[in-house]
């Protein structure tokens, strides 16, 4: 019989030290405090203030459900494990290993989180695609992209809202931007950063020939009220326009989509998916916030690879990632060193691997500086 004594004390200890970077103590001194603040009768009286209220009661009650859950699983897999060793109870143990290997897998999860300490990590996150050379290649290779970071969101149980999406000249998009909201969307998504590389043989190639095609990612986390900009409402220029693709017939019949210009700084941004010009507007208001912000943060840091990553040229001896489909299936990530041969997996939206990837290889360079 299998003695499982060593494997729980390694997920005992590995809990241990997710009480401490989740701040356990912390949070079950906090909720009680959130608690009575979001029972005020006039808590919505203060709209950001409510909405910051709730989302960090949902955050510490969503910490603490899952640190309280493993620890209950871990602490009834001990008593079965006991047990089944004084009885000689083979199915008892076999269930045992079940129940490791599932909290094991949670773990995991939880673990990632330690890796998000920067400060908007927590944040929904603003995704622009664009298409760089490589000619229609480039262009296909954006909407692959677009359709890759959907397919992830939806996994995630995150909601995506594509805000913007500028057609190709033959084919596949030119640009596009959608928003991630979930918790941590963010902290993720900010692996994907940088210029992608596609190789292929090209669909578009009469001769069949491979064709190497780019596109870049720039990913900029959403503020909340506390976080807003400052923007002049003289600096703006807004342009609106009738809504095109999904959305029935009202959004094709009206001029509700918003494009607004920040003439100092050059920076466009638009919106189409809501129903009315002034919810465009507001949307649109929130995504040139996150934009500002993120320019702001690379000034003052002198970095701006900080936040949106380096800014280089599109195309050759700039991309973070390859994706390879002939003459061999992989992706590489040139960062962190994670290579996989399974690409449809990848391009399906499984990049969780590459994400934490990216994530370990980010916090070992912060701990060796």
């Amino acid at each position: 019989m299998r003695d499982l004594t060593d494997d729980l004390a390694v997920l005992r200890a590995r809990l241990a030290e997710a009480e401490t970077y989740l701040k356990v103590d912390e949070l079950r001194a906090r909720r009680p405090q959130l608690e009575a603040e979001a029972a005020r009768p006039d808590l919505w009286d203060d709209v950001d203030r409510a909405r910051r209220v709730t989302a960090e009661l949902a955050a510490v009650t969503d910490d603490l459900r899952r640190y309280e859950g493993l620890l209950a699983r871990l602490e009834d897999a001990e008593t079965l494990h006991q047990l089944g060793r004084e009885e000689g109870d083979e199915e008892s143990v076999a269930e045992v290993e079940r129940s490791l290997g599932e909290i094991d897998a949670e773990l995991r999860a939880v673990e990632l989180r330690s890796m998000f300490s920067g400060e908007h990590d927590e944040h929904d996150a603003l995704v622009s695609i664009q298409a760089g050379e490589g000619g229609v290649d480039a262009q296909d290779w954006a909407e692959m992209l677009l359709r890759m970071y959907v397919r992830w969101a939806e996994r995630r149980g995150f909601d995506v809202e594509v805000d913007e999406v500028t057609e190709g000249s033959e084919a596949g998009l030119s640009s596009a931007e959608l928003v991630v909201k979930g918790r941590y969307a963010y902290g993720y998504l900010q692996a994907e950063r940088g210029v992608h590389r596609l190789v292929r043989m090209s669909p578009f190639n009469a001769q069949g020939k491979r064709q190497t095609a780019f596109a870049a990612v720039q990913v900029v986390p959403m503020l909340d009220g506390d976080g807003k900009v400052d923007i002049d409402e003289r600096d703006i220029k807004m342009d609106v326009f009738r809504s095109s693709g999904a959305g029935g017939q009202h959004v094709n019949k009206t001029s509700s989509a918003v494009r607004l210009t920040h003439v100092p700084t050059g920076i466009v941004v638009s919106c189409q998916v809501e129903r009315s010009q002034f919810q465009n507007r507001d949307r649109a208001m929130a995504m040139l916030r996150a934009k500002l912000a993120d320019r702001e943060r690379a000034q003052r840091e002198a970095e701006l690879d900080e936040i949106r990553g380096d800014q280089q040229r599109v195309g050759f001896g700039s991309q973070i990632r390859s994706y390879v489909l002939q003459p061999y299936q992989m992706v590489k990530d040139l960062r962190s060193g994670f290579e996989t041969g399974n690409v449809p997996a990848v391009l399906d939206g499984d990049l969780d691997q590459l994400m934490e990837a990216y994530l370990q290889w980010r916090r070992a360079g912060a701990d060796g500086a």
